[in-house]
């Protein structure tokens, strides 16, 4: 991420934390006043916090000192051991001749799910740029800290920025001016990136490189801009719990405070935390669950996670979340048609969408038993039909992180 885009960002989180704030100067007190009133009261505790509206931030501006309780991780970070030394993400150069650069992309998905994209500025001329900027009253912007706040065992060290820019365009009067045609440029120019990695994937995977993209997996997109204010107990929380990413494909830009670590599992079994550094001009492109499925498990979604940093500077990240546009109950996911032969049987059970339900109704637990000869048939058939009604057998994901 360049410096004009991270400055941007960061103005824009100090603009949302004034915009969304709710009696701004009585969040330290009503933080402090909920944790005295009921220590052990996780639930009240999580009200408290939300009903500053101020975020992370906030806590960190009031000058906490500790990380509260609902922010404390047990053990974080002790079950799996970090790479040893020389164990780097892979890098694919955009600029190598296609069938290379394709090459090179696939067999990181293949054994990563996770590379650094190099050479990628060139894609989108600045008048094609322009013809993306445009306003609807169909979209908007979010603001703010953990999504699953009244979910999750514990709370992470990080508050959001989300804009929903497909399928649907979003109402860009919403995003602050002072950063507004950066943001919408960013947009265009990772989705032209990200066309031209769905490319190189279905081209390593034997396909039509247009295959993704009339599969409408260019259309639904999120914009998630995280802030990782400083931790003063960066051992005891997280920035991000392990997870993988419940879409097709992430585009990745991070400044140069890092944090992000990529779970990998080499030949002989063994697994461990790689540190994705920022590497300078490059962008982080990792393989989602859907692309999972959809590859018939050729790629892999890995789970990731951020760790807090011991910086004195807060962590900005941007990713944009790519995942078919195209929705609905009768609308299917599964893996493509052209991938399932007798030979090689669909690895994954079909599955209808249902909205907003990604959380809990989504995962890759529906892979198939390798000997359940009658839900691999039944599979078959779910995806013939979807294909001779013109779709892929793909479902819609609500798109988070």
């Amino acid at each position: 991420m360049d410096a004009r885009l991270y400055n941007h960002f960061k103005s824009w989180f100090i603009w949302a934390a004034q915009q969304f704030r709710h009696q701004a100067g009585e969040a330290a007190t009503m933080a402090s006043s909920a944790a005295a009133a009921a220590a052990t009261d996780r639930a009240a505790l999580v009200k408290a916090f939300d009903e500053t509206r101020t975020g992370v931030r906030g806590l960190v501006e009031s000058g906490v000192s500790a990380v509260p309780d609902i922010f404390r991780h047990p053990d974080p970070y002790a079950s799996v051991p970090l790479a040893p030394p020389g164990v780097s993400i892979p890098v694919v150069d955009l600029s190598l001749p296609a069938p290379l650069a394709a090459e090179a992309a696939a067999g990181a998905a293949r054994e990563w799910g996770f590379f650094y994209l190099v050479n990628h500025h060139d894609l989108l001329p600045a008048a094609e740029r322009a013809a993306h900027y445009g306003r609807s009253v169909d979209g908007g912007v979010d603001y703010f800290s953990n999504f699953d706040l009244y979910r999750s065992g514990a709370a992470s060290w990080r508050d959001t920025i989300e804009v929903t820019f497909g399928p649907s365009r979003p109402d860009t009067g919403r995003i602050p001016a002072a950063c507004r045609a950066e943001v919408v440029g960013w947009d265009a120019h990772a989705t032209a990136v990200a066309r031209a990695v769905m490319a190189l994937l279905c081209e390593g995977l034997g396909l039509r490189g247009e295959t993704l993209e009339e599969a409408s997996c260019l259309e639904g997109r999120v914009m998630v801009c995280h802030y990782y204010p400083v931790c003063p107990e960066p051992e005891r929380t997280m920035g991000i719990v392990p997870h993988t990413d419940p879409v097709v494909l992430t585009i990745l830009a991070q400044d140069g405070v890092g944090g992000l670590q990529v779970k990998h599992t080499n030949e002989d079994g063994e697994s461990y935390w790689v540190d994705a550094k920022p590497v300078p001009g490059a962008l982080m492109i990792n393989v989602g669950d859907l692309l999972q499925i959809m590859s018939n498990d050729k790629y892999k979604s890995v789970e990731h996670r951020v760790v807090m940093n011991s910086h004195e500077e807060a962590r900005v990240s941007s990713a944009i979340f790519y995942n078919p546009g195209k929705r609905g109950d009768s609308v299917f996911y599964g893996p493509l048609p052209e991938l399932v032969t007798s030979e090689n049987p669909p690895k994954f059970a079909p599955s209808r969408s249902q909205p907003k339900q990604w959380l809990t109704g989504y995962s890759r637990n529906s892979r198939l038993p390798q000997d359940s000869a009658e839900t691999q048939a039944l599979a078959v058939a779910a995806i013939l039909q979807c294909k001779c009604q013109g779709g892929l057998g793909i479902r819609h994901l609500q798109d988070h992180t």
